[in-house]
């Protein structure tokens, strides 16, 4: 796979947002604008058709997937005939087998990396019929796994489930969201138990607990892997210090953990500030409206529209997003969008 070095070194990789208008169409500008904000920040990929990017860009009726993709990876091109610096373009593949199918190949393409996929519309599906789909999609591009916590849309998926996932030879990464540690290790001992840990680069999308996934190796009985960075809705935002961080933590693991309980003291303050943008204590309902405000207050969103009109801030969540902002304008970085925003807006 092209980037794979870059990929199990580890990278920030943004889960990318959708921009609109108010009345609720494609904003190009501004969604192009996102993607070089993410590049020139220094993340190492981009994720487009995620569940950041709104599962509903699917709808016939909106019928926004094929153009958000083309635009994302037109940009990125753009980007690295400008800089020199390739970025690993991961396409988010959802819906039963068919559609999936659709979807991986238009991806692959468009000159995608790899597909994230969803298995969240096949609930009712046996593992063997979950694996039967991967490995069918796995034939058209290769796969980055996708353990999506079942608050946002996800379903649990067992070990073994995850075991035999991990033979499937087209599997490169997986992105770990469950949002809970039991399942989390699942993947993790899946990965270490099918002799796979130096080809399938682990990701957290654990976005309640990015730096303690990314500072600690996790060692179970039969071996070790390590998370290798993060494909985040959560780094959608601030996504300069993102790099900063990932960068610092790689720095702390190559010297022998110096100043790691620096780090990890830093870690709660994050979660804080990601309570706030994801909604926590709303069950989430605000996630994707969270993120559209910080990017509304920098200026790179006109406003913080969703795809559908019912979907906003909670009611108490703009308060929560004002109280970590002033709190922690360390994990801010609204001076390097200033800097950057009128060129990005071209």
């Amino acid at each position: 796979m092209a980037n794979s070095s870059a990929l199990h070194r580890g990278l920030v990789i943004p889960a990318h947002p959708l921009a609109l208008t108010a009345e609720r169409k494609l904003d190009e500008r501004r969604q192009a604008a996102l993607t070089r904000y993410y590049l020139d920040a220094g993340a190492g990929g981009i994720a487009v058709g995620v569940h950041t990017t709104q599962f509903a860009i699917r709808d016939p009726r909106i019928a926004l997937l094929e153009p958000v993709l083309s635009l994302a990876a037109a940009t990125a091109r753009e980007h690295e005939r400008l800089t020199g610096r390739t970025a690993v373009k991961v396409a988010g593949i959802c819906g039963p087998t068919p559609q999936a199918l659709r979807e991986a190949a238009f991806a692959r393409d468009l000159g995608y990396d790899l597909g994230l996929l969803s298995l969240a519309a096949l609930p009712g599906a046996t593992d063997t019929q979950l694996l039967d789909h991967c490995r069918a999609a796995g034939e058209i591009i290769p796969l980055f796994g996708f353990y999506l916590q079942p608050s946002v849309g996800g379903r649990p998926l067992s070990y073994e489930f995850w075991r035999a996932f991990c033979e499937i030879e087209a599997v490169t990464a997986i992105k770990v969201a469950p949002f809970n540690r039991y399942q989390t290790l699942d993947v993790a001992r899946a990965v270490i138990e099918s002799g796979r840990a130096a080809e399938i680069a682990l990701y957290t999308g654990n976005d309640d607990n990015i730096i303690p996934d990314l500072l600690a190796d996790i060692r179970l009985a039969n071996g070790a892997v390590a998370f290798r960075g993060g494909l985040l809705g959560q780094w959608a935002v601030w996504t300069r210090r993102a790099v900063e961080l990932l960068d610092a933590i790689h720095d702390c693991r190559a010297n022998g953990g110096r100043g790691a309980i620096e780090i990890l003291a830093s870690a709660s303050a994050l979660t804080d500030a990601n309570a706030a943008l994801f909604d926590a204590r709303n069950r989430f309902a605000g996630c994707i409206a969270g993120l559209h405000e910080i990017l509304r207050r920098q200026g790179l969103l006109a406003g913080r529209w969703c795809l559908d009109p019912a979907e906003d801030l909670s009611p108490d969540q703009l308060e929560e997003i004002d109280r970590v902002s002033a709190a922690y304008p360390h994990l801010t970085d609204d001076a390097f969008v200033r800097a950057n925003l009128d060129r990005w807006l071209k």
